[in-house]
């Protein structure tokens, strides 16, 4: 294990926080807990780059894999991590969305609703003109716009003591609601 690394290592901060933090004297055991989880997390945040070696050459392709991973994880190079998109969403896409009506095409949702029961039937309840059941909040769970209701339970005192998740507001749950 180094002394310090150029990325975030040094035995002097490891030991001075055990110091400070524990009232047990310091170990070497401590250091090294502290080291291997440092090598675990500069691991976990690297993605490994493509080496410029030979594909056909497999021997160079893994010795140069592995000096890169070796490196990363003894602190002597940064982290390769993934190919982000900074520049924001591509402008054509908004207009996109707003020409096409929704993300999910028509065939794909048709193709869904047997397996979003309660989401397909919202949709069929919207085409036929009724209201979606989910577009305002339900004033006896408490359940928020777009949500689905929650079981409330009630206390003694008949205060609500928590919610759990229920089936979605539907016209069949609130006349069932309304008879009992």
């Amino acid at each position: 294990m180094p002394f310090t690394t150029a990325h975030g290592w040094d035995v002097r901060e490891t030991i001075r926080t055990h110091v400070l933090e524990s009232p047990y004297p310091i170990l070497p055991v401590d250091v090294a807990r502290k080291w291997r989880a440092y090598r675990r997390d500069r691991l976990a945040r690297h993605t490994d780059p493509t080496p410029i070696a030979d594909p056909d050459n497999p021997a160079a392709w893994r010795t140069e894999l592995l000096g890169t991973r070796h490196a990363v994880a003894t602190g002597t190079a940064a982290p390769s991590t993934h190919r982000q998109l900074t520049g924001g969403p591509h402008p054509d896409v908004e207009a996109r969305l707003a020409a096409i009506g929704s993300s999910i095409p028509p065939a794909v949702r048709a193709a869904l609703a047997p397996y979003r029961p309660a989401r397909a039937a919202r949709e069929a309840a919207v085409a036929t003109g009724q209201p979606d059941a989910l577009s305002v909040p339900c004033r006896w769970c408490h359940a928020g716009e777009g949500e689905p209701c929650r079981s409330r339970r009630l206390g003694l005192d008949g205060r609500a003591r928590g919610n759990a998740p229920a089936r979605p507001r539907t016209p069949r749950a609130w006349s069932s609601l309304w008879r009992s």
